[in-house]
């Protein structure tokens, strides 16, 4: 029985071959794995209107808890320096108790009540002196305000307790709700980066009349409105053009219910900051029957609101990218108008 050969081992240039051909085949393969087509300008443009569209629903919702901070603020300013004047009317009622006790001392002794009262804890003393009839008739008055104002006093430390713990969860839900709409709109900007020029352009392009607007000289309004509308109508024209600021009310930028609330206060009516709370003022209106300077609202949860011009349009602020625009209500998933 012969020895079996063992194979010969392949040659350099063979080996060479076959290591350039699985090398190949590795990088085609890695190459089919990794490569994604990439995404459309379409898809792109629907991507970012989504991400705006939540960013403004967030936006509606910030400005409300920013007017509702604002509020809290300005009550707990409000029952502070009221606990303030108290505890001075405290202080000013110890001090007449303080020489009530001084002119009994030189008399003959203290009265049992007044002793009480100089206490470091006055409600304690008054309870004790209601339960022992101790209070003199000529102290009645005088420990009937004191115990009238420490409770006043009680109450007001209370609210303010109550009021500060309110104002520090309205400042957490603004801080989130803020976080919430910068990542939105952090996200829709890294989109639009990866873009061309020309192709971010394309995406945040206006509506062709809005284009036309700007363009144009902007002469005073002349459309059937009167009054207080055409006011209000003519403020909205006269900010064409000007970007879309989220949070802003002006003069040089606004979101949607900033610009609603700023034309309605040039004709002097104060609306809610907020667009769902702005749905809820004035007269509900069928859309056969609108009307320049009736306010319009969009999206089953109203986090958008317009400005009525005529012929089926609106000035708006669109998003953010966006400036102050002329746009078809058609263009918006519409949902219901109020005059005012």
């Amino acid at each position: 029985m012969g020895k079996r050969r063992k194979p010969s081992p392949p040659g350099r240039a063979r080996m060479a071959v076959l290591t350039t051909a699985l090398a190949g085949g590795a990088v085609l393969a890695a190459g089919t794995a990794q490569a994604e087509p990439a995404p459309t300008l379409d898809a792109v443009k629907e991507q970012v209107d989504r991400l705006s569209e939540e960013a403004e629903q967030s936006i509606e919702r910030y400005n409300g808890f920013r007017e509702k901070e604002q509020q809290l603020r300005g009550e707990a300013n409000r029952i502070q320096d009221k606990v303030v004047r108290g505890q001075e009317a405290m202080n000013e009622l110890r001090t007449q108790l303080g020489a009530v006790a001084a002119d009994q001392y030189r008399n003959g002794g203290i009265d049992p009540s007044v002793q009480l009262m100089l206490d470091s804890d006055p409600g304690g003393y008054l309870a004790k002196a209601s339960a022992q009839n101790q209070v003199l008739d000529s102290q009645a008055a005088l420990l009937a305000q004191a115990r009238n104002e420490q409770r006043r006093l009680d109450q007001d430390r209370a609210e303010a307790t109550a009021t500060l713990a309110q104002l520090d969860a309205a400042g957490t839900a603004l801080a989130e709700e803020k976080k919430g709409i910068q990542d939105k709109l952090a996200k829709a900007q890294a989109m639009l980066n990866r873009l061309s020029a020309a192709d971010r352009a394309k995406v945040n392009a206006q509506d062709t009349a809005a284009r036309a607007s700007r363009a144009a000289e902007r002469p005073a309004y002349s459309g059937p409105a009167t009054g207080r509308a055409a006011a209000a109508v003519q403020f909205a024209y006269a900010q064409l053009g000007k970007p879309y600021v989220w949070g802003a009310t002006g003069p040089s930028g606004f979101d949607c219910s900033g610009l609603t609330g700023a034309a309605w206060r040039a004709a002097d009516v104060k609306l809610p900051r907020i667009s769902q709370d702005q749905w809820k003022v004035g007269q509900r209106i069928a859309r056969g029957d609108l009307q320049p300077g009736d306010l319009v609202f969009f999206y089953p949860d109203l986090h958008h609101v317009g400005i009525y011009i005529g012929d089926g349009k609106m000035i708006h602020a669109p998003r953010t990218g966006k400036n102050v625009e002329v746009l078809p209500i058609s263009a918006m998933p519409y949902v219901g108008a109020v005059r005012l």
